[in-house]
This record gives structure tokens, C-alpha cells and sequence, in this order.
């Protein structure tokens, strides 16, 4: 049995517009319209008497219901409604902290004081140990580090995963608490 792809190139159109509209009665709306139910011959009617499409809105309401718009307006005001949503959505970052399992007090601090500000610019921290070669050994050490480092950022973020060592490095996640922005 061979398989049937949609044809290239075109994108389906997301609404029913004028002739591809198949209910027999619809619930007309827009402007400069008297809002009601008419059969799909009148409603065509009515759209192109203004120079119009007949766009099916809402295919699921009894009868459904139909806006004489403009279509390419219409979709237009759709793309930027979207683009707008996505603009809005929260766009979370994730910052990187390295250490060694043999980092030092000053090293440490320096790193912190970098941690403090992602958190407060809202941004998720990953910090991990890098073991390098025969370091591996030391992997309480580093578990020490960082929980330590998860200790001293008690104040400005919440633990999301507790340290995990995958291969030579550990991990510990690290997200903003929500009232320090």
C-alpha cells in the first residue's frame, strides 16, 4: 500500500473561507451586518456584495458561525496576535558554573557572588564539577562543593536537583526563588 503525503509546498489553511465552507445554515457576524442565521447561499451573498470573504470562525458551534472579514487581514492580525504571545512568553536561561573538585575559598566566592547575580537577573544556574583524569576519585569532595555552593545560595534560589554525577562531571541545578528579582 503506498503511502499518500500532503502536497508540497502548500500550507492548509487553518479556516474555511467562502466557497470551501460546507454547512448549509451559518450564525453570520461582522461589521456593518445584522448578526443572525442564514443559509450558506445568502451568507456568500451578503460577503461579496461588500467586496468580502466569508470566513468560518467557530466550525464547531450549531450553526456555525461565520465573520464577514477581510482574509488576509484576518490573517494578518492572526500572525501578529501569535507573534505577540510568544514574544510575551518567559524565556528561561541557564547559566553555567564550573568548578574542580580541588577549588579554593577565593575561587569559590568569586564564582558565588557570579551565581547571586544570574539568580537575580532570573536566570536557572547549573553548577557542575569537572573532573579531570584521576580527579574522580575525589567525587565527595566535590558533592561537598556542591552543596556547600547550594548552602550559600539558600537566600536567592531553590535546589531543582540535588548533585548527580553523569560520567566525570556532577551537576547540581539551581532556579530563582520567585519573590527575589
Amino acid at each position: 500500500m503506498r503511502r499518500r503525503y500532503p502536497p508540497r509546498g502548500r500550507v492548509e489553511e487553518p479556516y474555511k473561507v467562502n466557497g470551501r465552507i460546507t454547512a448549509t445554515e451559518v450564525r453570520v457576524v461582522g461589521e456593518n451586518v445584522e448578526p443572525g442565521v442564514f443559509p450558506l447561499s445568502k451568507a456568500l451573498e451578503m460577503s461579496r456584495g461588500q467586496g468580502l470573504d466569508l470566513v468560518e470562525i467557530s466550525p464547531k458551534a450549531v450553526p456555525p458561525v461565520c465573520k464577514i472579514i477581510d482574509y488576509s487581514k484576518f490573517k494578518y492580525e492572526q500572525k501578529k496576535k501569535q507573534k505577540e504571545i510568544k514574544a510575551k512568553a518567559a524565556k528561561t536561561v541557564l547559566k553555567e558554573i564550573r568548578f574542580g573538585p580541588n577549588t579554593d575559598d577565593h575561587d569559590f566566592e568569586f564564582k558565588l557572588k557570579h551565581a547571586i547575580n544570574f539568580l537575580k537577573e532570573g536566570a536557572k544556574v547549573k553548577a557542575y564539577v569537572h573532573f579531570k583524569g584521576r580527579t574522580i576519585v575525589y567525587k565527595e569532595r566535590g558533592e561537598i562543593l556542591l552543596l556547600k555552593f547550594a548552602q550559600a545560595l539558600e537566600e536567592y534560589a531553590k535546589v531543582e536537583q540535588l548533585p548527580k554525577l553523569e560520567g566525570k562531571r556532577m551537576f547540581l541545578f539551581l532556579s530563582p526563588k520567585a519573590g527575589k528579582k
